[in-house]
């Protein structure tokens, strides 16, 4: 692709190894995306700015991490709006390899890395098997192909970054994981790719039901003096919630739960009752949209 920007565009590994060769002695920082890049996006890319020499921004759509039933050719590609705000925050590099140049002997026999279960089993993990599989395994090959000295995460994302932190340390991978912190737009929705196959106001209302209910957990959470037991308050303020909104909006846009639950902000292993310290997570169709975010009590 032909680009009027100064941010280099490579998709091989040998292109990458080219220009790399000339940052001798300098901090490299990766910040891995699958394009269609927002604000959200924006605030990592500033951050690694800020704690590296040079910036370097993976876009690469991962086949690996999508269930049959995903979204994978649904996904937004817009490669030259993403280059353009590369370009417009001083990113260095965009690596933008293939398929094949991520998987040249393919998928079926390739060798994996399969995170611990007790990360991957609940959450996102169990309607999604396989997904932190496929995460964890093409981060791992980004970073041994591009070599970062530290790489930016969002918290949006919350299992999948406690995924590549215990990935990191389990396996000596000598990158730092520095977490970036979810970026919401003024209604307080996390911002995400996926956002944008919100096409209707009414959708748009839905999908603010995930930080609504996250919040007035935390506020029921944090106003009692003795901890509140985790299930009973997460599924009697969702519900109520939830009722509201329907009473409100009638029964036009669909509004579904995949699931809210409680974990222990470390070890994400579930938390019984409610109180600081503890991680609320939450996956919801908006429609066909499934949209996730997490608070901290």
């Amino acid at each position: 692709m032909n680009t009027p920007c100064s941010t280099r565009l490579v998709s091989t590994a040998a292109e990458y190894a080219a220009i790399a060769q000339h940052w001798k002695a300098q901090k490299v920082a990766l910040v891995p995306t699958m394009g269609a890049l927002h604000e959200g996006h924006a605030a990592l890319i500033r951050k690694a700015r800020e704690l590296a020499d040079v910036v370097v921004v993976s876009i690469f759509v991962n086949p690996l991490q999508f269930g049959p039933q995903e979204d994978l050719s649904r996904y937004p590609r817009q490669l030259e709006k993403d280059m353009a705000l590369c370009d417009s925050l001083g990113v260095d590099v965009v690596f933008h390899p293939s398929v094949e140049v991520l998987y040249p002997n393919g998928m079926d026999n390739l060798t994996r890395v399969i995170p611990p279960s007790q990360l991957t089993d609940g959450l996102c993990g169990a309607f999604r098997p396989g997904h932190f599989t496929g995460v964890a395994t093409v981060v791992l090959k980004l970073f041994n192909l591009l070599r970062p000295e530290l790489a930016v995460f969002g918290e949006k994302d919350a299992q999948q970054l406690a995924v590549i932190r215990q990935m990191v340390a389990d396996l000596h991978v000598p990158v730092e994981i520095v977490p970036c912190p979810t970026v919401r737009d003024v209604d307080g929705l996390a911002l995400s790719s996926r956002n944008a196959y919100l096409q209707s106001a009414e959708e748009k209302r839905a999908a603010l039901l995930l930080i609504r209910i996250l919040r007035e957990v935390r506020e029921a959470a944090l106003q009692v003096s003795e901890p509140l037991p985790a299930r009973e308050t997460l599924d009697s303020v969702s519900q109520r919630v939830i009722a509201d909104f329907r009473q409100q909006e009638g029964a036009a846009v669909r509004f579904e739960v995949q699931y809210l639950e409680a974990v222990d902000a470390q070890t994400f292993a579930p938390a019984t009752v409610l109180k600081p310290g503890v991680k609320l997570l939450m996956a919801a169709y908006v429609n066909q949209v499934r949209l996730i975010d997490n608070l901290d009590i």
